[in-house]
């Protein structure tokens, strides 16, 4: 790997991130997603609430034709997004709305349709189940522990973090 342009390097490290496009482009373009930010943008793109229950997985771009008419138009790929199974008619009403979004964010109509395939979509993208809050009698016990500490924003975090520890170990008992 090379060094990214420009990138000064304090003690010879150079942080991972800057080598994410060099890493992932090459398995995205296979896929025929040759710009990236069709995957890392695709919150902004789709939306939140279409974002949610669908993913791009692969741009299937139309073959050649040996012998193509000049005048005609260039024939246009399919965008295929993987779905949750209960959210595929939710997607698929939106299909036309999201074909102008992805053409207007890559700058060129060069998605015709969109085609869907059903299945689970990564755990890492779904948020992380809510807890519920501390007890109260946690919280007390925490902030017994915590009340040496002077600065007010640590203590409260620190309150807060003892408190569901308490909890799930069950020390308020």
């Amino acid at each position: 790997m090379t060094k990214p342009p420009g990138w000064k390097t304090r003690g010879g490290a150079i942080p991972l991130g800057e080598f994410l496009e060099q890493l992932v482009e090459p398995a995205l373009a296979r896929q025929g997603l040759g710009e990236m930010s069709l995957v890392t943008d695709w919150r902004e793109i789709a939306g939140d609430q279409i974002a949610r229950i669908c993913r791009p997985i692969e741009v299937q771009w139309p073959a050649r034709a040996a012998k193509r008419d000049p005048d005609a138009p260039p024939a246009l790929a399919t965008l295929v997004l993987r779905v949750e199974g209960a959210f595929a008619l939710e997607a698929q009403h939106s299909a036309a709305i999201l074909i102008e979004r992805v053409n207007a964010h890559l700058g060129w109509r060069c998605i015709g349709k969109v085609a869907f395939r059903q299945g689970p979509l990564d755990s890492a993208a779904k948020r992380p189940p809510r807890t519920a809050p501390p007890s109260a009698r946690a919280k007390d016990l925490a902030r017994q522990y915590a009340a040496p500490i002077e600065t007010d924003e640590l203590r409260e975090a620190l309150t807060l973090l003892g408190a569901r520890v308490i909890d799930r170990t069950g020390g308020a008992q």
